[in-house]
């Protein structure tokens, strides 16, 4: 196995998933709800978020659905706005949400294009909030590649960004790892031929992701030791 370049979920894997989207969730679901807040409740539950809890259900679609499936869930509980309002609206939230990184981005990534990687973003959030995100904490700039559901390849788990991601780069995909927190990120990894990391930074179990990955990390830290393992 000779690893090339890796290319990274965003939410759960570069991000703390809770941190970040407990505070989107909350904020959103108020604003959408006129801070109606047994509406927010009950949209909320529709989309497997806990408002009192403050905590997101593990089968929630907002853990690897796009923008846009979440927003189709909750549109028939909101027939005053269209649905490009309430897209606008989900999105506006994510781009100002807080940003809690798993590990110290910076360092980290400058230290894996020291030995010569590639790197990359593919997430399921769109793009433009990603980019603020990655932007917040100075990263931007240090991967060859970025793409959101919504920036022509596709969402995941089908291989659409992975594949954009080996032409950008112009390498095979077995020579790329995809590094992800969910079972989405470990099916659109394994569909595009790549090598598949799975990180517990996110909501899902070990043993949910164990079975669809060729390494199950603590956390991205770990992929020096395992690149020289």
């Amino acid at each position: 196995m000779h690893i090339q370049a890796l290319l990274f979920d965003k939410d759960g894997t570069l991000f703390d998933f809770s941190a970040t989207w407990v505070a989107w969730a909350e904020a959103f679901l108020l604003r959408a709800s006129k801070e109606d807040r047994a509406r927010a409740r009950a949209a909320g539950a529709e989309i497997g978020f806990d408002l009192d809890a403050r905590r997101f259900l593990p089968e929630s679609i907002v853990i690897a659905g796009t923008p846009g499936e979440v927003c189709d869930r909750l549109l028939p509980l909101f027939p005053e706005y269209d649905r490009e309002t309430l897209l606008q609206v989900l999105n506006e939230e994510a781009e100002i949400a807080p940003q809690v990184e798993t590990v110290p981005l910076v360092p980290f990534l400058t230290g894996l294009r020291a030995m010569g990687l590639k790197l990359g973003v593919a997430t399921n959030d769109a793009e433009t909030p990603a980019l603020a995100h990655l932007d917040a904490v100075g990263a931007r700039d240090l991967f060859d590649f970025i793409a959101g559901c919504d920036s022509g390849h596709g969402a995941k788990p089908g291989p659409g960004q992975m594949l954009a991601f080996a032409e950008r780069t112009g390498l095979a995909p077995e020579h790329i790892a995809m590094v992800g927190d969910s079972t989405h990120d470990l099916f659109a990894g394994r569909s595009a031929g790549m090598v598949t990391v799975a990180v517990l930074t996110g909501i899902a179990r070990h043993d949910d992701l164990a079975p669809h990955a060729d390494v199950v990390l603590p956390d991205i830290s770990h992929i020096p030791a395992w690149l020289a393992g």
